[in-house]
């Protein structure tokens, strides 16, 4: 079964969030850096890596998209900084 992956992105820190779900975290990333799709995350300039989840499978992962995109803002953030308190561009650690 193909993992999932949940994450969240952002522009600056405390700035515009993005939730999303992949079965392939890199490139998907890659994509938002690139601005490879017109939407929100292009417009916004919504591209750095702040919070991630693995999943077992796609549809898991694609659950707790559900879930964190029901959270209150305020609650996106305490996620972030309970993981990433310097908010950096976890992409960078992935590769």
């Amino acid at each position: 079964m193909k993992k999932g992956y949940t994450y969240i992105l952002f522009n600056k820190r405390k700035g515009t969030l993005y939730v999303g779900v992949t079965s392939n975290l890199i490139e998907r990333i890659i994509s938002h850096k690139e601005k490879r799709f017109e939407g929100f995350t292009k417009k916004y300039g919504v591209d750095k890596l702040g919070y991630f989840e693995e999943h077992t499978s796609i549809r898991l992962a694609i659950e707790r998209e559900k879930e964190l995109k029901r959270f209150s803002r305020a609650d996106k953030l305490l996620l972030i900084e309970s993981t990433n308190p310097n908010w950096r561009d976890l992409f960078f650690q992935l590769q």
